[in-house]
């Protein structure tokens, strides 16, 4: 993947976002969840950025907050430079950027055909003239994803998982966008229905000049589509790199023992690999550690790590982290 040449200019960038939550605490009372706490991190045109981590860490809704489906409580969000804030940007905004959804059974509407789920995005944003050409769109978008015509007039619970998917994809494509934030679209399909929709991806990707923000907690599937690699922990990035040089060389203890866990296809390698076993449960966001929010289960936390949260900085060219050890390691 690393042989891709990108435009270093962003064409989305997140600073500092934040999203809190207020959760029912007794009686008259709330408690902050910070499900995202100060992301920062940006992506280039015709990239795919993979999002890692457990289930609950904040992954999907980093994507919902990008793409306004949950307003958020602090930071800001460039796209092509530019700030999104007022509701016109948003509305601009959204007709380049779209989401494909985790679960393909409940994210399209039963009631509705094909043709019509797939056209209900060019009905919003009225990006056709006459009846005739909206049709001619939803066919040739259907054409795109393996769909044929005669799939048009059927309805969503007539067809495979994998098939929901690719309407979904469909759908997500209507308004001809640059950015899809890709929220686990292949999680809920049968392993040999996901490397088809994977490929798909990366092909729609060539042909299109798609830019992905790719969410998932399967590291096999991001590292086969991934060009960089953002590793995330209870509500922050801990570590982001080249998606290579995550594999080969991860800085932050948690991105060790994620990938020590990545089945081996070779039995010797797999015997040689020595697995890291996390001790305890990932805390809940309601009741994060101080300081480093992964010093509970960290083999090396220290004193320093309960005092204070390590900076998220660069390390190497291009390489993250935010992790006191590294930063001792480093300053030697």
């Amino acid at each position: 993947m690393s042989e891709k040449k990108f435009d270093e200019t962003p064409l989305l960038e997140v600073k500092h976002l934040k999203e809190y939550f207020d959760i029912n605490d007794g009686l008259f009372k709330t408690k902050k969840l910070k499900a995202v706490d100060d992301v920062s991190f940006f992506i280039r045109k015709g990239e795919t950025l993979g999002l890692v981590g457990e289930t609950g860490c904040g992954k999907t809704t980093v994507g919902r907050t990008i793409l306004n489906l949950y307003e958020p409580t602090d930071g800001e969000i460039y796209y092509n430079g530019k700030l999104i804030k007022t509701k016109e940007d948003i509305h601009e905004f959204r007709k380049k950027a779209t989401m494909v959804f985790q679960d393909p059974y409940s994210s399209l509407n039963p009631r509705m055909t094909v043709a019509d789920i797939i056209g209900e995005p060019l009905d919003v944003h009225k990006l056709y003239n006459t009846p005739e050409e909206r049709r001619e769109k939803i066919l040739e978008l259907m054409n795109h994803v393996g769909l044929n015509s005669e799939h048009a007039t059927r309805y969503a619970h007539e067809f495979s998982g994998g098939q929901r998917q690719r309407i979904g994809i469909a759908r997500a494509l209507a308004v001809n966008p640059d950015f899809i934030v890709c929220d686990e679209p292949v999680s809920a399909l049968d392993v040999s229905i996901q490397a088809q929709v994977i490929n798909m991806f990366k092909e729609l990707q060539e042909k299109l000049g798609l830019t992905y923000l790719f969410i998932a907690h399967d590291l096999l599937v991001v590292r086969h589509i991934s060009d960089r690699i953002a590793v995330m922990y209870l509500g922050r990035l801990v570590e982001l790199a080249d998606a290579a040089d995550i594999y080969d060389n991860p800085l932050h203890p948690y991105s060790q023992a994620l990938i020590s866990a990545v089945p081996v296809p070779d039995p010797k390698t797999a015997r040689a690999n020595k697995r890291i076993v996390l001790s305890g449960d990932i805390p809940s966001p309601l009741n994060a550690p101080s300081g480093c929010p992964f010093r509970t289960r960290c083999p090396y936390a220290s004193d320093k790590c309960a005092e204070s949260m390590p900076e998220f900085k660069e390390y190497k060219p291009g390489h993250y982290v935010a992790c006191h050890k590294v930063d001792e390691e480093f300053n030697k």
